[in-house]
């Protein structure tokens, strides 16, 4: 009887392995690493991320990253007016903040925040050089500013995109602005990017903002360090893919 039952394992087991080498060869892989007690990498590699975002919003900065770092990835359009995604689903179940970007894990966890998710991005690939190894000064540099555009650019274009806001509101913010890009015109000056001669998650980050001033009938000629650094980020590869790729070129 053992050498019966032998035989009927030894079956067994060769269809499963046929079914599954006859599914795409990642199907294959994950199946044959997880027997073998392999960590299940290649099925994170096969899902990939999710990053829920609106057009030209601040969800470009991480949009940005994943296209620049190759990270497997797809993503879902939100109405921020409506709160709905692409597939109807209500964002405010996804994100009860109510806004972009969130990105999705490959195990199902949601991140938010800009400047969050860029770092965790980039730590995913740290040979992509888009963040400085932690605990350096030149990582410190990079975080310092992602803080100043997230604290200081970032929300001072918010009373603009209120239709409610007064003039005078509008007209602070409009100065406002414009001081900050004083300070980032006059460290571009000195540098190609904002975190030195490579370009960082810092600089999709800035590119991303600083995308609004157009829309927002802020010239940028005074600026001409930032204007440049504009056309020079946009001209990215990476950076088009995400332009292209949320319709805004």
């Amino acid at each position: 009887m053992l050498p019966r039952r032998a035989g009927y394992y030894t079956a067994t087991i060769g269809l499963i392995l046929l079914r599954y080498a006859l599914q795409p060869v990642p199907h294959f892989l994950i199946f044959l690493t997880s027997r073998l007690g392999f960590p299940t990498s290649l099925a994170k590699m096969e899902k990939g991320m999710k990053l829920y975002y609106t057009s030209g919003a601040c969800s470009l900065s991480p949009h940005i990253v994943l296209c620049e770092l190759g990270l497997a990835h797809e993503t879902e359009k939100v109405d921020l007016k409506s709160h709905t995604t692409a597939s109807g689903a209500d964002f405010y179940t996804i994100n009860p903040k109510g806004y972009v970007p969130v990105l999705q894990l490959d195990n199902g966890e949601l991140l938010t925040e800009g400047p969050a998710i860029v770092q965790y991005l980039a730590d995913q690939k740290p040979t992509a050089g888009l963040l400085p190894p932690a605990g350096s000064m030149a990582r410190s540099r990079a975080q310092e500013w992602l803080n100043f555009i997230a604290t200081e650019l970032h929300k001072s274009f918010a009373p603009l995109f209120n239709p409610t806001s007064p003039d005078e509101l509008k007209d602070s913010a409009r100065a406002t602005i414009a001081r900050r890009l004083g300070l980032i015109d006059k460290a571009l000056t000195e540098r190609d990017y904002l975190a030195g001669d490579q370009f960082s998650v810092a600089d999709a980050y800035l590119f991303t903002i600083v995308n609004w001033a157009g829309h927002m009938a802020i010239d940028l000629t005074p600026w001409p360090a930032v204007s440049a650094f504009q056309k020079r980020v946009g001209a990215r590869p990476a950076v088009q893919q995400a332009l292209k790729a949320e319709g805004l070129i």
